[in-house]
């Protein structure tokens, strides 16, 4: 509304200040109505042209705009002290003939102005080129964006194909504002004309979200066409976050690594998931539907509603049934974390009659690992150490 206001006031403003210019300066040149109307008319058009110009150049920058005027006041201000030196050529080589001298004094009126041209395009291309190394002298200060409120967030090619930031989105736990750098949208479109057929799979699911992402209403989200030094999608996304200190988004270890020693804040996706899991200490009670066997004996593995094992002794005889555990240790590895128990009823941890003790390993049926209890801890080690299955060294 604001800007509809100042659009419409720089019209008003501009058709006053022709007709008064017109009205004191120019009626006693005999200026008719037609040529008043005419010029009034030209004033109107050039102010439509400047703010259709206006209106629709959309993505403006700061940086650009400012480097702009900075490079035309440096321009000017060259052009001005040059002036000094044309009219001192003009003093000296003049000549004395009137009509000879005033065309003389007209052609050095002129190169003034092509040497403002001059310079004014030397100082703006100057500043843009420069602008991201820029300083002043006097004070010594440097062109840098200044951040308040929520930092942007760059997402990575992982992130988008993975598509669990879609549900994160809408949680509405997310502020600010999304970054989507045209390298990463330009790396998606190559994998999804991959002749991979995985590959382009994972490309295609990756545009899908990126447009889910888009038409979300509960954050921002930018594509950003800013080019940037680096000679792959990592070291762009990071030179772009340090440039617009913003936080990289990623299932990525090795650019999670990268980013942090060049000092880049990162949201790991997995850690994330990780850090929401449920805490689970030993002697907690859960309740858990055993689905299968285990490996050992008497083992029964159920499954938390996070995807979490469960490995229970003397379990195998309640496959199907929703049992009363209590937690005995848990076991954090790179593939997850695996949580030990016993039945809550202690008629129930003891073998069925004539069955020995089971002896517990550290696969399941599935092939999946499940590492040994906590309480057999000298096996443990030793199946840890030597990474063979314990059942096939016996």
């Amino acid at each position: 509304m604001i800007l509809y206001i100042l659009r419409g006031a720089f019209i008003l403003l501009a058709t006053a200040v022709t007709s008064l210019y017109l009205l004191s300066n120019q009626w006693g040149a005999n200026v008719d109505y037609p040529q008043f109307v005419l010029l009034l008319g030209v004033t109107v058009g050039i102010a439509a042209v400047i703010i259709t110009v206006d209106a629709t150049t959309t993505h403006k920058k700061l940086s650009a705009i400012s480097g702009v005027f900075l490079g035309l006041i440096a321009g000017l201000l060259a052009a001005y002290a040059m002036s000094f030196v044309v009219d001192l050529i003009a003093v000296l080589t003049a000549p004395d003939e009137d009509p000879a001298r005033t065309a003389f004094l007209n052609l050095l009126r002129g190169v003034k102005v092509i040497i403002g041209l001059i310079t004014c395009y030397i100082g703006i291309s100057l500043v843009l080129q420069t602008k991201d190394d820029f300083r002043f002298v006097i004070p010594y200060v440097e062109f840098a964006k200044e951040m308040r409120g929520s930092r942007p967030i760059l997402l990575d090619t992982s992130i988008i194909v993975d598509g669990r930031i879609l549900d994160i989105i809408h949680t509405q736990v997310m502020q600010g504002t999304l970054i989507v750098p045209r390298f990463v949208l330009n790396e998606l479109q190559q994998i999804a004309d991959s002749s991979d057929k995985l590959k382009r799979a994972r490309g295609r699911r990756g545009l899908d979200m990126l447009q889910k992402i888009q038409d979300n209403e509960i954050v921002e989200v930018v594509i950003d066409d800013t080019e940037v030094e680096g000679t792959g999608v990592d070291q762009k996304l990071i030179s772009l976050a340090l440039l617009n200190r913003g936080r990289v988004m990623t299932n990525d270890y090795n650019l999670n690594k990268v980013a942090t020693l060049r000092g880049v804040d990162v949201i790991n996706l997995n850690d994330l998931a990780k850090a929401l899991r449920p805490v689970v200490l030993p002697g907690e009670h859960l309740h858990v539907k055993l689905v299968k066997e285990g490996e050992g004996p008497t083992q029964g593995v159920g499954y938390l509603d996070d995807g979490t094992m469960v490995v229970v002794e003397y379990g195998k005889s309640h496959m199907g049934q929703d049992v009363d555990l209590i937690v005995t240790s848990t076991l954090q590895t790179s593939a997850g974390r695996m949580i030990f128990g016993k039945f809550a009823n202690e008629e129930h941890n003891s073998p069925p009659a004539g069955e020995d003790h089971p002896m517990l390993s550290e696969v399941a049926s599935d092939g999946s690992d499940v590492p040994p209890p906590a309480h057999d801890e000298s096996r443990t080690s030793r199946s840890s150490s030597s990474g063979r299955n314990p059942r096939r060294s016996r």
